[in-house]
């Protein structure tokens, strides 16, 4: 593979200056020239792609999911292909394309040039690749600083998940789908595209990040700490079985509350309710094994 690509790296963080020469060398190696672009600014993320969309093959992140979200949009807009290198706390979108956390295996894949398109999941004017969701997450995500993340991995997950837990309360909401309108009260909606997401829950068992839909679960339950019994479920994609949660597949969602609340996609806080949910079917070209491969 001979080929220009813009390697995305944060060389602010603690390794950051260290991976982005090691990885720069690593793609030579496989013919793959590295073009730096820093990642310290998510906002700006996009507009780097599209300022090389003409000098560059591709697109290749060595981040977690956050960074992959803020490409989304100079992804989608350029169609430039892209290359991941797990580096983050939970990895999700990784996962569920079946790249390995093991730096070469990744680059691996990038070098062999094999694509997968996938689709994105839009919320409001925000992108997301793995989940979008209203209640306990957008408290988890405010509970989580990026030092805490850095220091503990995904410990850092357990431990704020036992905080939020310890004072969630409910909430009144509207969930629109295709031919039903539901009045719930919930801890959490939360709508996915991939099928994993939270350091590998699964959101549904069968979701797949081609398959042309989105999965939405909401938690009904009275006591949270049901979800204590209920967590090898969520493990497995399979707590749609439960009574206490509402399950609903299709490709459009509106979610409504009473006051307006933050919604959490891709573990960054975006928008906030009235929230529209909606699918791009094969929008993004991604180097990943065949589905089903290794």
């Amino acid at each position: 593979m001979n080929s220009t690509a813009l390697l995305v790296v944060n060389t602010k963080s603690r390794s950051g200056e260290r991976l982005c020469a090691s990885l720069s060398d690593l793609l030579a190696e496989r013919g793959i020239q590295p073009l730096h672009a820093g990642c310290e600014d998510r906002d700006a993320l996009p507009q780097a792609i599209l300022d090389n969309k003409d000098k560059i093959d591709c697109v290749v992140i060595a981040g977690g999911d956050g960074t992959l979200n803020a490409a989304a949009p100079g992804l989608l807009n350029s169609a430039l292909p892209l290359g991941i290198v797990p580096a983050g706390t939970a990895n999700d979108l990784a996962r569920t394309l079946g790249i390995p956390d093991d730096p070469l295996e990744a680059l691996d894949i990038i070098a062999r040039g094999e694509e997968r398109r996938v689709d994105i999941g839009r919320v409001n004017d925000h992108l997301f690749f793995n989940v979008a969701s209203i209640g306990l997450s957008v408290a988890l995500a405010r509970a989580m600083s990026r030092e805490t993340k850095r220091r503990l991995g995904r410990l850092s997950y357990a431990l704020a998940a036992l905080r939020v837990m310890a004072r969630a309360r409910p909430f009144s909401a509207l969930i629109v789908s295709e031919g039903d309108v539901a009045r719930v009260k919930t801890f959490q909606i939360a709508v996915g595209n991939g099928r994993y997401y939270g350091g590998g829950n699964a959101v549904e068992k069968s979701a797949e990040i081609d398959d042309g839909r989105l999965d939405l679960y909401s938690l009904e339950m009275d006591s949270l700490w049901k979800l204590a019994w209920m967590a090898p479920s969520f493990r497995s994609g399979e707590h749609g079985a439960f009574e206490e949660v509402r399950a609903v597949r299709g490709r459009n969602f509106e979610i409504h509350t009473r006051r307006p609340r933050r919604v959490n996609a891709d573990g960054e806080i975006l928008t906030t309710t009235p929230a529209r949910f909606s699918i791009i079917p094969g929008a993004i070209r991604v180097f990943a094994p065949p589905l089903g491969g290794a």
